[in-house]
């Protein structure tokens, strides 16, 4: 992955959104540094796939038996 680093004026003509879709796009690690020296790192997760389909079935009555 891609690891970018900017100043916060940098990004001053660009909007959040912007920002962020290009971090996607580009599957980039972006770091920004503020003028205080402090930093924030920016950076895409991988998308999750969707879960299984499982088949099968709750019988009636499953929560009295757990309990009894």
């Amino acid at each position: 992955m891609e690891h970018r680093t900017l100043i916060l004026d940098e990004l001053k003509e660009m909007t959040l959104d912007e920002v962020l879709r290009k971090v996607i796009e580009r599957q980039e690690v972006l770091t920004v540094r503020l003028p205080e020296g402090e930093s924030v790192l920016i950076r895409p997760t991988p998308r999750l796939r969707p879960l299984p389909v499982l088949e099968g079935f709750v019988p009636d009555g499953w929560k009295v038996a757990v309990y009894e």
